[in-house]
């Protein structure tokens, strides 16, 4: 398969899958469309970075770092809440498969291999709270950064005319 044709089949479905839990958070159309641009580039993201390195969490806190500062842009441009974003946008990256796997292992009595995705799990889901406040601690450490730096003083010399 070309990589043209896995980028857009990538693309289409982590889009879709994002804008259509969207519409389960009762999220408003046009942040919407935007959770799904940033729920689109976070899964490329972990795509691309898990197909390159094969660590599942390096590529999980990377693309929820990238979740959560697009969200803080969107929010500051759209004048929006930053959750609107945040929480459509996280979706793809939700081990939701691997919850399942844990579960259905238990009830077939292999703990051995539950216990193993159960961890998988947790280290996953704290990946993605890791990039999510690790986002949030850069963008307040850059405001503060920002509103403290000293204005740049200009003197001017007035001339009194007589």
């Amino acid at each position: 398969m070309s990589l043209i044709l896995i980028i857009a089949i990538q693309s289409i479905t982590s889009y879709l899958a994002t804008c259509g839990f969207g519409i389960i958070f009762n999220i408003p159309f046009k942040p919407l469309l935007h959770g799904g641009l940033i729920g689109m580039v976070a899964w490329l993201i972990y795509f691309f970075l898990f197909q390159y390195s094969g660590n599942d969490f390096v590529a999980t806190f990377a693309a929820s770092l990238v979740i959560a500062i697009m969200s803080q842009i969107f929010a500051r441009v759209c004048k929006n809440p930053v959750i609107l974003y945040s929480v459509s946008g996280i979706i793809p990256l939700v081990p939701g498969g691997l919850t399942y796997s844990v579960m259905s292992r238990a009830v077939d009595n292999n703990y051995d291999i539950a216990i193993y995705f159960a961890e998988k799990v947790f280290v996953l889901s704290g990946a993605i709270a890791m990039g999510l406040i690790f986002a949030e601690v850069i963008y307040q450490i850059f405001e503060k950064v920002k509103h403290h730096t000293p204005k740049k003083v200009t003197t001017r010399l007035f001339v009194s005319r007589k």
